[in-house]
């Protein structure tokens, strides 16, 4: 009888695990199916790119996306709500133009940084100055302060070509690109020693310039690539901070040095806001036999604005909240709890996710994995086991259920190292949490979309962004049905070294509550 007894143990384990693969075949293969005949990503992308746009922390448009994420999860029958983690210098974005009336008239391309003061109701017309080519040491420069009085200063270098390297490259000849090269080291040395000896950064500068009477500053950021700028906030607190394309920069500055006194005229609305409330938007799939263990999907939902933040980080957000849907659809009740994670202010710090795991501890120490997905449009095409020990043993896992043509991009590091910043997911990591990055291939990311004004919707590869939701929806299945925790015992770190030292796990860093005021 002891003998039947095991064998109907062991037939109901087999049929049990049976039962399984093929409720799980079924469920993978429907995640497919939707994501690949039913995508919704277009239709996100449009409508948070081209008609909420950029969202800077603090800025209606931010709020405006929080708004729309509440009621389109909740469209999807997926409960989700704002929730406020601090506070941020609240501002609005108006109209930039910028015009050149002498010596003679043209149009030029730029927007005032972030955070910068308006202009005014009426706008501002001035002669255009560069720093003194040569300064003797920081009280020279004091005495030369006065010339800026109720003038625009340019105070970035001028760059002495605006092709790429990769176009040099292609083109000149080996002597010539050398040369280039050789004159835009020297010119960048001497530029930085300038700024030694007059005791400023590009970050004091514009303030000694506005007490100085400055009716502006102009800055040119550019991003090493055909029409690209970093755009970034501003340092200025009465006077408007602005921004000009490589081309418009340097003529203007062509100008101003060979004495032809260029005069510009600025109009450059904005509203200061006053402080105002910053939120994380959190959705949540209930788990139905786990519902306080989780599986969290992350991706931060604030932008630089230059662009409208496509693939910073746009597209991870759709990936999540794509994800998120068909998951709701084909799989809507999960063993552990599905919690979306759209961060706040992880440009300024990983404010609102710092801020989550803070508030949320009881969420943390229960978290099966977080799996985060940043860089771009690209599909991904690394893992890092981030130093759990055993993470092959569950990740890899994982992944043997994704599909191989998505799989087959994927390069794996075993049990790897913590990574340190960078995005949302070392909130997490730093937590001891099983956190993992989907770092997606560049797609010329860093010049010519990551904090750029040509971070725009026709940057995205819709066919890369679908691969990347499927991994994560398959990820997130595979994690919420494992019958195991994963575990989260460390990696022995090694001996850094410049110090000599032992490296350690890094540490959580509380948030940055009341942000954007000195």
């Amino acid at each position: 009888m002891r003998k039947f007894s095991g064998i109907l143990v062991l037939w109901a384990l087999l049929w049990g695990q049976f039962s399984f693969a093929q409720t799980s075949d079924e469920v993978i293969q429907n995640i497919i199916q939707e994501a690949e005949e039913n995508s919704k990503l277009e239709e996100l992308a449009h409508q948070l790119l081209d008609s909420i746009g950029p969202r800077l922390v603090g800025t209606p448009q931010m709020n405006n996306a929080h708004n729309w994420a509440v009621k389109k999860f909740e469209s999807w029958d997926i409960p989700a709500e704002k929730q406020k983690w601090g506070e941020w210098r609240g501002w609005e974005r108006g109209i930039t133009h910028i015009d050149m009336i002498e010596p003679r008239v043209q149009s030029l391309e730029g927007r005032q940084l972030a955070w910068s003061p308006s202009t005014g109701k009426k706008p501002v017309t001035a002669g255009v100055i560069t720093l003194p080519e040569t300064v003797l040491d920081s009280m020279a420069f004091q005495r030369w302060l006065p010339n800026v009085k109720g003038k625009f200063v340019l105070i970035s270098m001028k760059e002495p070509t605006g092709r790429p390297d990769y176009n040099w490259e292609e083109f000149a000849t080996e002597a010539s690109f050398q040369k280039m090269k050789r004159k835009r080291q020297e010119q960048t040395e001497a530029w930085r020693d300038k700024f030694r000896t007059i005791g400023y950064t590009s970050r004091t500068l514009p303030a000694a310039l506005e007490k100085a009477g400055a009716v502006g500053v102009i800055t040119s950021n550019w991003s090493d690539g055909f029409g690209v700028n970093k755009i970034f906030g501003a340092y200025t607190k009465k006077v408007p901070t602005l921004d000009l394309a490589l081309e418009d920069y340097a003529m203007l500055y062509r100008l101003a040095e060979n004495g032809s006194k260029p005069k510009i005229r600025v109009t450059a609305e904005s509203k200061d806001l006053g402080m105002v409330p910053t939120f994380n938007t959190i959705a949540t799939i209930e788990g139905s036999e786990l519902p306080e263990e989780y599986v969290i999907l992350s991706a931060h939902f604030d932008s630089w604005d230059g662009g409208t933040g496509a693939t910073d980080n746009g597209t991870g957000v759709i990936v999540m909240m794509e994800a998120a849907r068909i998951l709701k659809e084909h799989y809507p009740n999960p063993k552990r709890t599905i919690i979306v994670g759209l961060w706040g202010s992880e440009e300024q710090g990983l404010n609102g996710s710092r801020a989550f795991v803070e508030d949320h501890p009881e969420i943390v120490k229960n978290t099966q994995a977080v799996f985060n997905q940043d860089n771009g449009t690209g599909r991904v095409v690394r893992i890092s086991g981030n130093g759990f020990l055993h993470a092959y043993d569950y990740l890899g896992d994982w992944l043997s259920r994704v599909p191989d043509t998505v799989a087959d991009h994927v390069e794996t590091n075993f049990p790897g190292k913590p990574g340190r910043g960078g995005s949302d997911y070392a909130s997490f990591l730093a937590a001891g949490v099983p956190a993992f990055n989907l770092s997606s291939l560049n797609w010329s990311y860093w010049n010519y979309t990551w904090h750029t004004n040509r971070d725009t919707y026709d940057k995205i590869v819709f066919d890369d962004v679908r691969n990347n939701v499927i991994l994560t929806a398959v990820l997130a299945y595979m994690a919420s049905e494992d019958e195991e925790v994963t575990s989260r015992e460390q990696i022995k770190l090694p001996n850094n070294e410049r110090t000599g030292e032992p490296e350690t796990w890094p540490e959580p860093s509380s948030p940055t509550r009341r942000g954007g005021v000195e």
